[in-house]
């Protein structure tokens, strides 16, 4: 059917009068549920305990509930794919934490690629590793441990939970490093390698400071150096391994990423309420009290941060032909 002149005329200036939504309309609405921030580990650990600091904020900030959903498995790599995989649409993300970037390297047949298949959107705070040995040990410096560890090669148990695991190589780094031989006894819980580091049935661990640092001040274990390059606030008398070991840098660390193709309105809007989070002073003294240090930034320095974590423990594995158990 023909439409009259006038008739079209009019339907076609009503159609030009409706506005075009624009390419941030999607970040402008954003979030009309509720997110899922999905954590590789067990609830109560270091990366749950930041992850739902973090999640509390968004919340309020964003007027939507942030579930914190707890998916451990495979050295965190289950919740790590279910993101890869997950839609771009800001809805799922992950609580990245220092073994996603070991794991990129370290398992070698992935469903996934941490560089080409997670955005990432913010760092949240980095933990200090803690040097510590059993009070046996008779070393009270790190210069005096390593000529200890020389003068007994092969009889020094390093303890750890796992292969692969932070703690696992940030020793690793410090036998490349100082050319000590330590023996690597992996546990299948941090509590076992605790448990064991304080009986003495074994000797030295380079542990997550919130995991040890009651037993330290508690005077159950020693605290040797801390593995960050500044000192920590909460160990503030205790040197880095730095300072006797030039160049030695470890530490776990968390942040969030998204889906790959993540529209980066999105990323932004996270990104802002995130760092907003790492500045108030509330948010700032709890993780100073679970040892750690905020550490707001763009997505870009995220970014280059976990590509220089990556090709950093790549090495160390390497050196040290370690392999998934």
């Amino acid at each position: 059917m023909k439409l009259p002149r006038r008739r079209f005329l009019h339907l076609a200036a009503c159609a030009a009068a409706v506005p075009v939504a624009p390419r941030h309309a999607k970040a402008q609405t954003y979030p009309s549920r509720p997110i899922h921030l999905l954590v590789g580990f067990a609830a109560g650990g270091s990366s749950d305990i930041a992850a739902r600091l973090i999640g509390n904020w968004l919340s309020e900030r964003l007027g939507q509930p942030v579930v914190v959903e707890n998916r451990p498995g495979a050295a965190s790599n289950l919740a790590a794919a279910a993101v890869a995989h997950a839609a771009p649409d800001g809805y799922t993300l992950l609580y990245l934490a220092t073994t996603t970037a070991i794991n990129a390297s370290f398992y070698e047949n992935l469903d996934f690629d941490l560089h080409r298949d997670i955005a990432l959107v913010a760092g949240v705070n980095r933990i200090p590793n803690v040097m510590e040995v059993n009070p046996s040990v008779p070393a009270k410096t790190v210069p005096e441990f390593i000529a200890y560890a020389k003068a007994n090669p092969g009889k020094i148990n390093m303890a750890s939970t796992g292969n692969g695991t932070t703690m696992h190589l940030a020793g690793e780094l410090f036998k490349m490093m100082t050319g000590v031989d330590l023996v690597h006894v992996p546990y299948r819980s941090p509590p076992q390698a605790l448990n064991d580091l304080i009986a003495g049935r074994v000797q030295i661990m380079f542990d997550v400071m919130t995991q040890s640092i009651e037993h330290i001040k508690a005077g159950e274990l020693r605290a040797l150096a801390v593995t960050t390059e500044a000192r920590s606030a909460a160990l503030p008398d205790v040197p880095t391994v730095g300072e006797f070991v030039p160049g030695y840098e470890a530490s776990s660390w968390t942040g969030v990423g998204a889906p790959k193709n993540t529209p980066v309105e999105i990323i932004d809007k996270l990104n802002t309420e995130i760092d907003a989070a790492l500045s108030d002073p509330e948010i700032k003294a709890r993780f100073t009290e679970l040892g750690s240090t905020v550490v707001p930034g763009s997505p870009a320095a995220f970014g280059k941060f976990i590509a220089d974590e990556a090709a950093k423990w790549a090495k160390v594995i390497k050196f040290a032909g370690i392999k998934p158990e």
